[in-house]
């Protein structure tokens, strides 16, 4: 059971990597045609695949080290994120982008944090949380909360709300799952959420989304252009797709569709059935991941390999939500099929971390 499982996530990962690829170079080419950009047309297809290159080393790493070093090692790893996400703030090191301190620019290779924050902040929660053997008193789990609430307080002035939003809904989950008294969280949660709402709303680009959410036709031509066009693209797919490399939206009517609205082109180009499918493989990689962490040796590795299938599973959703117009747009990617390299390299070493978790029953071939 557990060596097909571990087949199973390898191999739609692997697709699905591949049809990302596919994508990022049948979107960009179609920009560097239409603005007649000085750059190669296999430009943004060649520096994805170094990354998936750096993304497979990265992810034979955390195999070879195993779960346990790493999780032991959760606070160093959090506190020198935690310095990262300062650094992004720093001028000449930081880099601002569409107005966002999200990114660190060093010799010209731009990274996000955020990204592997996202998967630090449950690693040193389930190690400090497990090491206290089910004796979480009150002043414990505030202590460990504050340390957590640093990093995402930082996420959050960057801006990034949907990132925040990921790990605000990881942590209820490792909550529940750790089987946390919820008179710790509850009433805290509740006045961080409305907290949070209340300050979100006083956020002139949280406003904006919103109102680009319940109706884009009022603001064609600013924040509703992107979700109105992914609508459009998604909409014309029709069932079997207009057909690969065929799509209308990719020459410049969906900007940047390469990232967060990827699925949308995709969408357009394979129709309902490319877009079910799809759907199947993120599934299969949940039904793998959570089949997987039932076969941990240890409670520790079954909560974070249990929670790191969630966060992988819950972005795809997130993603394939604000595509569809179901939800608000949050700037967030699909896992393994949007461009971005850090956020592919963090998802490959989650993956590679949940096959660790149960590594000693998939040799064994059990």
């Amino acid at each position: 059971m557990g060596n097909r499982a571990a087949q199973a996530l390898i191999v739609c990962v692997c697709i699905l990597s591949a049809m990302g690829l596919l994508m990022v170079f049948d979107t960009t080419a179609a920009e560097v045609l239409e603005r007649r950009m000085p750059v190669s047309t296999h430009y943004a297809f060649c520096r994805q695949l170094v990354y998936v290159g750096i993304g497979l080393v990265a992810a034979w790493g955390v195999w070879k080290i195993g779960y346990r070093p790493i999780v032991a090692s959760s606070g160093i790893l959090l506190f020198f994120l935690t310095l990262l996400l300062i650094l992004t703030f720093v001028p000449k090191v930081g880099q601002q982008i569409n107005g966002a301190h999200r990114w660190i620019s060093v010799f010209g290779v731009s990274f996000q944090p955020s990204e592997f924050v996202k998967y630090a902040i449950p690693l040193y929660y389930v190690h400090k949380m497990v090491s206290l053997e089910g004796m979480v008193s009150w002043r414990s789990f505030v202590r460990r909360l504050s340390v957590i609430a640093i990093p995402m307080a930082l996420i959050l002035i960057e801006p990034d709300n949907g990132t925040v939003a990921i790990i605000l809904f990881t942590l209820l989950i490792l909550f529940i799952l750790t089987k946390l008294p919820w008179m710790y969280w509850g009433l805290p949660l509740l006045v961080l959420t409305l907290c949070g709402v209340g300050a979100a709303l006083h956020m002139p680009h949280v406003a904006h989304r919103l109102q680009a959410y319940a109706h884009p036709e009022q603001d064609i031509r600013g924040k509703g252009h992107q979700p109105y066009q992914a609508k459009i693209a998604a909409g014309s797919g029709g069932l079997l797709g207009r057909g690969l490399a065929e799509s209308v939206q990719k020459f410049d009517y969906l900007p940047e569709a390469r990232s967060d609205y990827i699925a949308a082109i995709y969408a357009e180009e394979m129709g309902f059935l490319g877009m079910l499918g799809l759907i199947v493989l993120y599934v299969l990689i949940g039904a793998s991941g959570f089949c997987l962490a039932t076969q941990a040796e240890s409670i520790e590795g079954f909560y974070l390999a249990a929670i790191f299938t969630f966060l992988i599973c819950f972005q795809a959703f997130l993603n394939l939500g604000v595509v569809s117009g179901l939800l608000p747009s949050k700037g967030t990617n699909l896992p393994f099929f949007s461009q971005g390299g850090s956020s592919f390299l963090s998802h490959a070493m989650g993956i590679s971390f949940i096959l660790s978790v149960a590594r000693k029953r998939v040799c064994l071939g059990s």
